[in-house]
């Protein structure tokens, strides 16, 4: 009898385990039912700052916004989920986003990410408050109808590493603050005068991206610029003039340079060594002089290579990767030579 009560006993005390398990369970459950909506609530429902700022814009930007609805939800908008602040404004293609940029747009402070992208409603300056949102971290800007300088006051963004302002018409200098800004796009705009001297010197240790091409830049490239590690250099279709040969070199991290339809004058022979990661390189349309060297033959990944008119002479090299290239490649030089040239003259 003793044995069967204590088998019952026992079972008794399992049910009775079994039984607390499941109420614990079910008050867990229930706590985080009861939580996810105050923590829903808190992301939807943006920090009343953001919002008032956000209220404060053209009525052309916000007139899909109701006032009474969380303003995280709204059209363009980007919450930190953990926070509830405004971190990123983002219109892409949209023909009814008309008008300027707010300057009040500063008052979002912790706004990470700035994108504006083909909005040929868009027009007057860049406003100088975007200089600022000491949190931004990339600022996109392109096809729209954007004009007046760059604002020098982008240098004060520290923590900005990605800066696109192609496609606009901006006009007058690139400031010289940018230069601590490793990834810059300035292409297709109206942009006039040198490129400033000790431009990207404060880039060192960084891989760097730079595009200035389509515009009206003058003078020669900077001396400091050959020690810029660049990863993409575009300086095409300007009026640059001088010596570039200094962006070349052994162990440089360049793999796509593009000097094309400008007036640099240096000799490529001699002087000139190619990087290693080197896959595009276009350097047709100036007053380049001396021979191709050999080394072409032996940049492994060039893909693209371009020396049209120039005032090169010499045999093309031959073997190596050399067949990838047509006479596209070499025409209108001075007096190169053969293949896909003519055969040179013995």
């Amino acid at each position: 009898m003793l044995s069967k009560w204590s088998e019952c006993s026992a079972d008794r005390m399992r049910m009775y385990s079994h039984a607390l398990l499941v109420l614990l369970l079910c008050s867990l459950l229930a706590g985080a039912a009861n939580a996810e909506p105050s923590r829903e609530l808190t992301y939807k429902d943006c920090h009343p700052d953001d919002k008032a700022v956000l209220l404060a814009f053209p009525e052309s930007w916000s007139s899909s916004w109701a006032p009474d609805t969380p303003c995280c939800d709204w059209f363009a908008v980007a919450c930190a989920r953990s926070t509830a602040r405004v971190v990123g404004f983002s219109v892409f293609q949209d023909p009814n986003f008309t008008g300027t940029i707010p300057s009040a747009i500063a008052g979002l402070t912790h706004l990470e990410d700035l994108f504006l992208h083909h909005l040929p409603g868009l027009s007057g300056p860049i406003p100088s408050a975007i200089g600022k949102l000491t949190n931004l971290s990339r600022l996109e800007i392109l096809w729209t109808a954007v004009s007046g300088p760059v604002p020098s006051s982008l240098g004060k963004l520290k923590k900005l590493t990605q800066l696109d302002l192609s496609f606009n018409s901006l006009s007058g200098a690139i400031p010289v603050t940018l230069g601590a800004i490793p990834g810059i796009t300035l292409s297709r705009n109206r942009l006039t005068g040198a490129i400033p001297q000790m431009f990207l010197s404060e880039s060192a240790g960084q891989d760097v991206y730079l595009d200035v091409s389509h515009n009206n830049l003058t003078g020669p490239i900077p001396a400091s610029f050959a020690a810029v590690n660049f990863t993409h250099l575009d300086l095409s279709r300007n009026a640059l003039t001088g010596d570039a040969s200094g962006l070349f070199g052994r162990g440089k991290e360049l793999q796509y340079i593009n000097l094309s339809r400008n007036a640099f004058d240096f000799y490529l022979s001699g002087v000139v060594v190619l990087p290693e990661k080197l896959f595009h390189l276009d350097m047709s349309h100036n007053a380049i002089q001396g021979s191709i060297p050999a080394q072409v033959a032996n940049v492994a990944n060039l893909l693209a290579f371009n020396v049209r008119y120039n005032r090169l002479c010499g045999p093309v090299p031959a073997g190596g990767n050399m067949a990838r290239f047509d006479l596209y490649s070499f025409q209108h030089n001075k007096c190169l030579c053969g293949a896909p040239l003519p055969p040179c003259k013995k």
